[in-house]
């Protein structure tokens, strides 16, 4: 699995050197006030893929938030891989959060499924079925099945990947980033429990999201 920077993430590199170039060539120009405009351009986009390092929680029956944003939705929704109904948290990512995903818990990624779709904005309850998404299965150590949702939004127009099927990931750890505004679903286990509620703030891989119920049967 391929591991972006601790700082800023690669994949925002080239639109990071095409602001750049373009505030140089209108300030070579003299133009002033458009120079000033790329420049500002510019600091978005380096602002837009940062990457910082976060302090991963430790302990058993944690999960962690897996996006930076505001939780808006939590409710009980459908599976996209098996149809059940599972308890889901909704976290919306603006153009000024941290992009870069990360697992809520320890386990390996089963399955990934990609959906075509379409570009709503991501905070309205039907882009989860009608926007562009990824949905990734991961089983957990302790033997629960989790699922994450990458959605696009109205300006998102990218999902980038990091993670394949078969690779292990350890709590709070990178697997992929959206592109300009989106959102992340996650259906959470029947034995664990949300420790947010709606309109908390959350940073990814630092934020509890779920506990474990003290009477789950250990795996």
């Amino acid at each position: 699995m391929r591991k972006p920077s601790a700082s800023f993430c690669p994949e925002g590199l080239p639109a990071t050197f095409l602001a750049g170039l373009l505030t140089l060539a209108l300030a070579l120009l003299g133009w002033f006030w458009s120079a000033l405009a790329a420049f500002a351009l510019t600091g978005f986009v380096v602002n837009f893929f940062r990457d910082p390092e976060r302090v991963v929680p430790h302990g058993p029956g944690l999960a962690v938030a897996p996006a930076d944003g505001r939780v808006i939705l939590v409710d009980r929704a459908r599976d996209p891989f098996d149809g059940t109904e599972r308890l889901r948290v909704c976290i919306f990512m603006n153009v000024f959060n941290v992009h870069v995903n990360r697992a809520p818990v320890a386990g390996a990624v089963r399955d990934l499924a990609y959906h075509p779709g379409k570009f709503l904005n991501a905070s309205l309850d039907k882009a989860s079925e009608h926007n562009e998404r990824l949905a990734m299965q991961l089983q957990a150590e302790d033997g629960g099945l989790w699922t994450v949702v990458q959605i696009a939004g109205l300006i998102a127009r990218r999902i980038v990947p990091w993670a394949e099927v078969g690779d292990d990931l350890a709590r709070g750890q990178r697997f992929g980033m959206i592109r300009f505004g989106s959102r992340v679903d996650v259906y959470l286990p029947d034995d664990y429990t949300p420790e947010i509620s709606v309109g908390r703030k959350t940073l990814a891989g630092q934020t509890v999201l779920a506990r474990r119920r003290a009477d789950a049967p250990k795996a």
